[in-house]
């Protein structure tokens, strides 16, 4: 395979991975904009996300294998479904954890979504067990060949709906009142709240909106990958750091920087290691971490502000 075919069959598959990640960093985005929250059972929602549509489409052995679940729905049914439930269980979990929990500190409340996070996998873990599943690709037919690199169908997939969801989510925050509200929450939430905005109304649709985003994104990737109680994890890392790499606060930045980690991680798998696949999250956040606390991103914003970008 020439050099120009391998390089960009890895572009392919990090903006697939990318992608996915992106998907999570949007969540991230929605709910620290309106609450100042880090949510690290993000990821969980796209395992949930998952496993509820694999449990609606096929029989599906349930509570250790006591029952089984035999809906048959079909598909698109199935993940409208899922995507409702696992945005309904992202309205319990505010309702429950973190609206008693107003006034505590931020760190507070992020332990308490760590919390949530272990509660989320060993409730997986009861009903599904340990067993991965996965759902049928959207769609079938041959792979899409540029220059000899392969771009499936679900890979496809995977893109279409994050630009798609990109582009909903910037319609909804920019045209809608309901969207601005939620801007509002998100640069001042007192003059919201004295404007007659109901701040703890936005902060639940928020969990609702980054459950429904983290469901799809759990959805899109389980034709490709198998989805197991244990996935959420990797996933809340991955999206966290292409959130952090995006500003945490930019819907655009986060769906960057998840492509770039995407294409980062498919690179270092291939000319370093597959071992070190995973570490590169890891790597990115320190590096990131590390220029903000010695001050090098703080004055390139500061440069960039007084030069009026």
């Amino acid at each position: 395979m020439a050099i120009e075919t391998q390089i960009l069959q890895l572009i392919f598959a990090g903006v697939t991975v990318g992608s996915i990640y992106a998907l999570l960093a949007l969540g991230f985005v929605v709910i620290h904009n309106v609450t100042g929250i880090v949510n690290f059972a993000q990821g969980d929602f796209a395992m949930l996300g998952a496993l509820v549509a694999v449990t609606l489409t096929e029989k599906t052995p349930i509570f250790n294998r006591v029952f089984v679940a035999d809906f048959n729905l079909p598909l698109p049914v199935a993940i409208a479904l899922s995507t409702l439930i696992v945005s309904a269980i992202g309205v319990l979990f505010y309702l429950v954890a973190i609206r008693p929990a107003q006034g505590a500190s931020i760190i507070s409340l992020i332990i308490i979504t760590i919390g949530a996070h272990f509660v989320f996998q060993g409730a997986a873990l009861i009903t599904w067990a340990a067993d991965p599943y996965s759902l049928p690709r959207f769609t079938s037919g041959g792979p899409l060949e540029v220059i000899g690199a392969i771009l499936t169908q679900q890979n496809m997939w995977v893109i279409g709906v994050t630009i798609f969801l990109l582009v909903l989510l910037y319609l909804f925050f920019d045209r809608t009142l309901l969207g601005k509200a939620l801007r509002a929450c998100a640069i001042n939430r007192t003059a919201a709240r004295l404007m007659g905005i109901n701040i703890n109304r936005m902060a639940l649709l928020s969990f609702a909106l980054s459950a429904a985003i983290g469901a799809l994104a759990g959805i899109v990737i389980t034709p490709a990958n198998s989805m197991s109680y244990g996935d959420g994890t990797f996933l809340s890392l991955k999206g966290f750091v292409a959130a952090i790499m995006g500003g945490l606060n930019s819907a655009t930045g986060a769906v960057v920087g998840g492509i770039i980690l995407g294409i980062l991680e498919m690179f270092g798998a291939r000319y370093l290691s597959s071992g070190y696949k995973d570490a590169i999250a890891f790597v990115v956040l320190f590096a990131i971490l590390f220029a903000r606390m010695s001050g090098w991103l703080k004055q390139g914003q500061t440069q960039t502000e007084e030069a009026g970008l």
